[in-house]
């Protein structure tokens, strides 16, 4: 098989022949970047899938049965973790792209757009959001739905990312603006029951609250009841808006408290105080960083917090957070940040003897995949191509124009690669993507739809 057969018809053809449980899928001749750091990168090296799970990863493995892909010239990756995204708002895609900070972001698409969402709405922007996801590499996505103003606008956004097939994490919140049923969070408890029942399944649940009151009032604002609640449910909880001094000093009383540990992730974490963090690293919370929203938007100092992370011990998850002002890929936050970074350690560094303290190409796909998991949770499952997770994993044509020699593959992936280079997306051993096309989806329908759902939400008077 040719390299320009890799992820053929025919192949695809014959794995979805034989039962997703029997099914065995060897990758063969590929150059593996594992991201386990016991296993490293292994050069013209082979992967075996059996059912949902990784099984082995090395050289010249033995095919028995399994479907052969001829991975000669690319590279097999882990799929990208998004630690915070907000799903819903995807028809609304850079609708405001100049956005000039996080009052702006509120008043036109938390106080205006949103109240007038229908269910069907959230499932659409969802839906649209998950398949995107997808198309550029990101396995795993948390949505952090914070418009569920009706039990069916929660089961809509949920039912969006389990019709994708994405490994899919629902962090439930209520609306910061308009009319809403209330049902949040006691609801969360139905949504444990109705989808979340199992612990050997694509979707998650979490609990998602605001740092504090200041936007939307106490009801949404963590503390020890939402704590609580989290804990009774065993799930873990997601804190957005994360920023400056009044966050600083919630994130001291919450470890005053008892209430922050690695089931927690503060999300942005951006402006925050040397006590904050240093309360942080004591008690293990993980970070979920926002490279482009914090910059771009200019949320607190507009400067993505990884240094203040990295000094207490915590490798941060990345995420994409709205689209309505952002990108929509994993590529773009892991370039952003490590710009970010570098600039900004040379430049402190400049005139002086110092050394800068430099991030490497290495740390930004760390954190876009293996910290990824374990800020979503999902540490034991996905994040790395290590034998007995699940087999969440990317080929990235090498090969390509814009890629070709392949001399550095991590360098090649952070650096030189964009979804177009993706041919095969799996997602527990499931094929998404192939070919370099999304599997399974209707684009002609799918527009009508967006396109549909866009205007009735654009022309609808805020409630």
């Amino acid at each position: 098989m040719t390299v320009n057969d890799t992820t053929s018809a025919a192949v695809l053809e014959e794995l979805r022949r034989r039962p997703a449980d029997q099914r065995r899928t060897l990758f063969t001749g590929a150059t593996i970047v594992t991201m386990d750091p016991d296993l490293g990168v292994i050069d013209r090296g082979d992967l075996l899938v059996e059912g949902d799970t990784i099984t082995a990863v090395g050289p010249d493995l033995s095919a028995g049965d399994a479907v052969v892909v001829n991975a000669t010239g690319t590279i097999l990756t882990p799929g990208f973790v998004d630690t915070h995204r907000h799903a819903w708002e995807a028809q609304l895609r850079r609708i405001m792209p100049d956005v000039d900070d996080l009052g702006g972001y509120v008043m036109a698409t938390l106080a205006g757009y949103a109240t007038v969402y229908r269910p069907e709405d959230m499932y659409i922007g969802t839906r649209l959001a998950a398949l995107t996801a997808i198309d550029s590499g990101i396995t795993t996505m948390l949505d952090f739905s914070h418009n569920s103003r009706t039990r069916e606008h929660s089961d809509a956004a949920i039912e969006a990312l389990r019709d994708t097939g994405i490994r899919g994490v629902h962090a439930s919140m209520g609306p910061h603006f308009g009319d809403w049923d209330r049902q949040w969070p006691g609801d969360l408890t139905r949504l444990k029951d109705r989808y979340f029942s199992s612990d050997d399944q694509l979707l998650t649940l979490r609990l998602a609250t605001l740092a504090t009151d200041e936007i939307a009032g106490p009801a949404l604002a963590y503390g020890p009841e939402l704590a609580r609640m989290a804990k009774d449910l065993g799930i873990g909880v997601s804190v957005d808006a994360v920023f400056g001094t009044s966050s600083s000093e919630a994130v001291l009383r919450w470890a005053k408290d008892g209430i922050l540990s690695p089931d927690v992730t503060l999300i942005h974490s951006t402006g925050l105080t040397t006590e904050a963090w240093k309360a942080m690293g004591e008690t293990g919370v993980t970070v979920a960083l926002a490279p482009t929203s914090d910059a771009q938007i200019g949320l607190e100092t507009a400067i993505p917090a990884i240094d203040e992370a990295l000094s207490v011990g915590i490798r941060p998850g990345l995420s994409i957070d709205v689209e309505v002002a952002l990108a929509s890929d994993m590529f773009t936050q892991m370039r952003a940040l490590h710009a970010i970074q570098r600039m900004r350690a040379v430049n402190a560094a400049y005139g002086t003897d110092q050394q800068p303290a430099r991030i490497t190409a290495r740390d930004v796909l760390d954190f876009a995949t293996l910290q990824g998991a374990r800020t979503n949770g999902l540490a034991g499952v996905t994040g790395s191509l290590t034998p007995g997770k699940k087999a969440d994993l990317l080929v990235i044509q090498a090969e390509d124009l814009n890629n070709m020699p392949l001399n550095d593959p991590i360098g090649t992936v952070v650096l030189g690669s964009d979804a177009r280079n993706i041919s095969a997306v799996l997602i527990n051993g499931e094929p998404r993507k192939w070919d370099g096309q999304v599997l399974d989806v209707d684009v002609t329908a799918l527009r009508s739809e967006v396109h549909a759902s866009r205007e009735y939400v654009l022309n609808t008077p805020a409630a």
